[in-house]
């Protein structure tokens, strides 16, 4: 693909996200978020193999921050399950930055799949 097809992909890429996210109701921000966190994750694991250290370390950066994200829409007068939520996320915020540390694609799947499982939850709300 030449530069000038790459970056009109790009371009429309970014078109596209930006116009779902105008859209979105705010149950489907939250998806957006876990889909954006696990694909960030899947994108760092493929640089530990590859041994890329930049990739790696920008999409657990990315990774971390969707967390936290997440963290922050969280309104915890709302009880134990914003509580254990926010204690979830906070875990998995220190895993991915083990993760990075160590380069370790263990990690990023413990982290995968947690974020999997809560995704699974909350996509199981939307459709009620």
């Amino acid at each position: 693909m030449n530069m000038g097809a790459r970056q009109y992909a790009v371009n429309s890429y970014k078109f596209g996200v930006v116009s779902e996210v105008e859209g979105a109701t705010p149950h489907r921000l939250i998806q957006m978020l876990y889909e954006g966190g696990l694909q960030k994750i899947a994108i760092a694991k493929g640089a530990i193999q590859r041994k890329d250290v930049v990739v790696k370390g920008e999409n657990i950066g990315k990774a971390i921050n969707i967390v936290g994200g997440l963290r922050a829409s969280l309104d915890l007068s709302q009880g134990e399950i914003a509580t254990n939520l926010d204690n979830l996320y906070d875990y998995i915020e220190r895993r991915l930055l083990e993760a990075n540390l160590k380069s370790d694609v263990a990690i990023l799947d413990e982290v995968s799949g947690l974020l999997r499982e809560v995704k699974t939850a909350w996509d199981a709300i939307g459709m009620q």
